[in-house]
């Protein structure tokens, strides 16, 4: 099986997780594209739900689907947020942020009784920052002296470009993807990166997951939190 058909067959079964008069989060990336459509399809069909979108991406993708959304401000309470990840390790920590949404990622995971990531075979790792740089999203003010300081951190930091200019988050800010052999003590990192003046957020994200869902060759693996 391809890789898309992999991400299709993991995203399908994510949807199984919401129940009717949920309050859902919809994450952002190239699997949950396939969590959108399965999600549009079963709107269609009856479901009542509520979507919280985490990019702009999102709610255009949502809107064309007829997914109803809605904002945290009148859903502080999330019951279950359906997200991709670009790297999952064992327990369950993740590297977020490939399609630039890390910020509101990690408000909209924060907010949720559950996370469920749905990823392919190849989003699965021993160690993060093996295979994936790390995203941090910075302000743009003063970035260089930012970039400087996360240098300390990782071992090489480079500014995510949108052609031939910086890309620019749904937030305003750059992202620097910033390269580790590996992230052996992702909690710490987490912090480091985050105490430093000028960041906004890091893509780690250290023990939030309950649920991973990976799409394989040989079915869908189902990986739960260990409590």
């Amino acid at each position: 099986m391809d890789k898309e058909r992999l991400k299709q067959t993991a995203a399908e079964k994510a949807v199984e997780e919401i129940q009717p008069g949920a309050i859902v989060g919809l994450g952002t990336g190239s699997t949950v594209y396939y969590v959108l459509l399965a999600l549009g399809e079963k709107v269609r069909d009856g479901l009542n739900i509520i979507g919280i979108a985490t990019s702009k991406q999102t709610e255009i993708i949502s809107a064309n689907q007829g997914i109803p959304l809605s904002t945290l401000a009148e859903h502080p309470v999330i019951d279950v947020t359906i997200d991709g990840a670009d790297e999952i390790d064992p327990s369950l920590n993740l590297i977020k942020g490939g399609g630039g949404a890390l910020v509101r990622e990690k408000i909209i995971a924060h907010a949720s009784k559950r996370l469920v990531i749905v990823a392919d075979a190849s989003k699965s790792v021993s160690v993060l920052g093996s295979t994936f740089a790390l995203p941090v999203e910075v302000l743009q003010f003063g970035w260089e002296a930012t970039q400087a300081a996360i240098n300390i951190i990782c071992d090489k930091s480079t500014m995510r470009n949108n052609g031939e200019k910086p890309y620019i988050s749904d937030n305003g800010n750059y992202i620097l993807d910033c390269r580790f052999d590996a992230i052996r003590q992702p909690a710490q990192v987490e912090l480091q990166l985050n105490n430093l003046p000028g960041v906004v957020e890091n893509g780690l994200f250290v023990n939030r997951a309950d649920k991973a869902i990976i799409g394989t060759t040989s079915g869908v693996e189902i990986r739960e939190k260990t409590r």
